[in-house]
């Protein structure tokens, strides 16, 4: 799976100096050899993989949060990429236990990725994050993980939650904007 990552992460256009810079990392990161998936929770290795998937209504313009219970943040829904597992499988498993949704891909590679240490009950790991993009309808009454979320919230992409979120929604709202 090493190889099948590196070739993932390979596809992201960087965004800016930062999505560069995290490029290089995780590249240099996988070449290591390191485990590359959580075997054991919450952070054993202590850096890892994530799929993280962002549905995106293209018409009204709005992102799909959730509000985590452990990361205490606004996020995109997702979870941890399983051994042996391609992340694209991770976010079509983790769409239907967290939003009882299939998975419809707006971009088949990841949008976005990012090297960002967590945050909230289970801080102090290092998380590797591929974004990706799902196509999405705000209008649909949607189910979620009760036991993860507190609720979820389809939000307006000039009003997302920055203040209580990810530290790269904004970059990856902006990257979004950019490519459609």
């Amino acid at each position: 799976m090493h190889t099948t990552i590196a070739e993932i992460v390979r596809t992201i256009e960087p965004f800016d100096k930062l999505e560069q810079a995290h490029i290089a990392y995780t590249l240099t990161w996988i070449e290591s050899g390191v485990p590359l998936c959580r075997v054991q929770k919450p952070a054993i290795p202590p850096q890892h993989l994530v799929s993280y998937f962002v549905l995106f209504d293209q018409i009204h313009q709005k992102l799909l949060l959730v509000d985590h219970k452990k990361a205490e943040l606004w996020l995109p829904s997702g979870g941890h990429v399983e051994p042996g597992e391609h992340p694209q499988t991770t976010v079509v498993r983790e769409a239907l236990e967290e939003l009882s949704i299939e998975a419809t891909f707006l971009f088949p590679q990841p949008l976005l990725i990012t090297v960002t240490e967590t945050v909230g009950i289970t801080a102090g790991h290092v998380d590797i994050s591929l974004w990706y993009v799902l196509c999405g309808d705000s209008t649909q009454a949607m189910y979620y993980d009760t036991d993860e979320f507190y609720r979820i919230v389809w939000f307006p992409l000039e009003a997302l939650p920055l203040d209580r979120s990810d530290p790269h929604m904004a970059r990856f709202a902006m990257k979004l904007q950019a490519v459609l």
